[in-house]
């Protein structure tokens, strides 16, 4: 077994440690880290189920081996909320507005949102569902998924205005 030292930032803390030189990103952040938010759907990179933000951008952590990134900084869903209190915008979109339903695709979407709304913080309907279109969930039609997106958006701009008052 061929292992490569690497150091990841993972929401906010350094991991430094040797990992597998094949081990993949989303295998590393479930097994080493403990952090099982991420899903594994495909394994394939089409499906999105196990999207993680790298430096800010969406990613398939299926598709990346973690030996790959040193001194990277990755985000998954465990970062968003500490506790059923403190949600993220994102994430009480999706529980209000009913954007999910057996929750398997809703890590990845909700990052996948979340990065969306950071570059455009008022999105058409027609850009959220481009932005979604790699994040294939088997269950919701789609609706009210762009419902709970453009709900975080609203809550996060009143947000910005409240700051900028």
């Amino acid at each position: 077994m061929i292992t490569t030292a690497v150091t990841i930032t993972v929401n906010g803390e350094a991991y430094s440690t040797e990992v597998e030189s094949r081990k993949l990103l989303c295998d590393f952040i479930r097994e080493d880290l403990r952090l099982t938010g991420t899903h594994v759907g495909c394994e394939q990179g089409v499906c999105g189920t196990c999207t993680v933000l790298l430096d800010g951008q969406p990613v398939r952590s299926c598709l990346l081996f973690a030996a790959q990134l040193e001194g990277a900084c990755v985000e998954t869903i465990e970062s968003l909320a500490t506790d059923n209190e403190h949600l993220h915008p994102v994430q009480r979109g999706f529980w209000e507005k009913h954007g999910l339903q057996c929750g398997f695709c809703t890590p990845g979407m909700v990052l996948t949102a979340k990065a969306l709304l950071e570059e455009n913080p008022d999105p058409t309907d027609e850009q959220i569902r481009t932005a979604i279109a790699g994040n294939i969930c088997r269950c919701t039609g789609y609706v009210f998924i762009v419902e709970a997106i453009q709900a975080a958006a609203r809550e996060l701009r009143e947000r910005g205005e409240a700051v900028d008052a």
